[in-house]
């Protein structure tokens, strides 16, 4: 018993570290910023779903997956560490990106187009990234204990970064829009230095490899 608390409390941490609801609330926060909150709650929701689907995947999987398509992990980083970058570069100069808000100015409201975001960054790469999927991986290799671990663990994130990101859109309330602008520019940056970072594991992997 002592052992698998020990595993339960290790997964959970490591999750966190990666996954952290908390650092991510504003970012969702900022890739947010303007949609109602039921749409807001929908991004969160198809979000979230998304990246558990994505995790128990690849925690059941994972590295078939890499060998069929001969993927190697230092290539699924630098890709995902360019796909942030860029997002953040849009954000700091106070814009959109068209991963980030697909919606142009003078056209219709198209709610699928919010919710496109909640695919792209959030499911992936910032919720399942491929840190969040290497941890996934190595927690769930060895037995059928460690794969169930592992995914309930996640799951029980998963719901902890919902209430996170729903019960967060009330900031916005007390922000106001100078507020968000500034939060999206502080998390543009944020989201820049984690892209660069994960281009240089990456490439620093692929290097040791």
């Amino acid at each position: 018993m002592g052992t698998l608390a020990t595993h339960v409390i290790t997964v959970f941490m490591g999750f966190f570290a990666i996954m952290n609801p908390i650092s991510n609330t504003p970012i969702f926060l900022a890739l947010t910023q303007g949609d109602s909150a039921s749409v807001t709650r929908a991004v969160a929701k198809r979000g979230i779903l998304l990246a558990f689907g994505i995790v128990l995947v690849f925690a059941v999987a994972g590295n078939a997956i890499f060998r069929v398509f001969g993927i190697g992990l230092p290539a699924f980083t630098i890709a995902g560490g360019l796909l942030v970058l860029l997002i953040g570069f849009h954000m700091v100069q106070g814009q959109s990106s068209s991963v980030q808000s697909p919606k142009q100015s003078g056209e219709p409201h198209d709610i699928e187009g919010e919710l496109d975001k909640a695919v792209s960054p959030l499911a992936m790469p910032l919720l399942a990234g491929p840190g969040t999927i290497t941890t996934a991986i190595n927690f769930s290799t060895g037995s059928a204990n460690r794969l169930i671990t592992t995914v309930v663990v996640f799951l029980v994130l998963c719901i902890i970064t919902y209430l996170c990101f729903v019960y967060g859109e009330r900031l916005v309330k007390h922000l106001g829009s100078q507020g968000m602008g500034v939060i999206t520019r502080l998390m543009g940056l944020i989201l820049a230095a984690i892209g660069v970072q994960m281009v240089i594991d990456g490439v620093t992997k692929l290097l040791h490899s």
